[in-house]
């Protein structure tokens, strides 16, 4: 699976629009239904959760204008590929504080992909975030 969508450049700190917002949901669904569709339901609601964190720390975060999410298949892993196109230096996790309302997705990336024994990096000087869970074999 391949999607790719612009999303309004704006100023740091101004909160995305609702239009941009609501395309974490669309990539959700693709994603579910892609996965389904090629026989790994086994793996969708983790990889559904990795694309909603990723795209959403892309959208908020990157300042950018384009955002390209990859799913594909990688020996016996998933990988989760998105690109954003803007290089950043704020690109691992910091635990939150326990008051903060914002600040653990990447935090929650990390310990699925630990979870699933598989890895999450950052490529790209920052500007590409992936994700791999590991396949069952059988």
């Amino acid at each position: 699976m391949r999607s790719t969508f612009g999303i309004k450049q704006r100023p740091p700190g101004e909160l995305p629009p609702p239009e941009d917002g609501e395309k974490v949901g669309v990539l959700r669904r693709r994603a579910r239904q892609r996965l389904s569709a090629c026989g790994l339901a086994c793996v969708a609601d983790e990889a559904v959760l990795i694309v909603s964190e990723l795209v959403t720390n892309a959208i908020v975060h990157s300042g950018g204008r384009e955002i390209t999410v990859i799913l594909s298949l990688r020996a016996n892993f998933l990988r989760i590929h998105v690109h954003d196109g803007v290089p950043s230096s704020h690109v691992h996790p910091k635990a939150p504080s326990n008051a903060a309302e914002d600040g653990r997705g990447l935090v929650l990336v990390q310990s699925l992909a630990e979870e699933g024994r598989g890895t999450w990096g950052i490529d790209d000087a920052g500007a590409t975030t992936w994700c791999e869970l590991r396949l069952a074999t059988s």
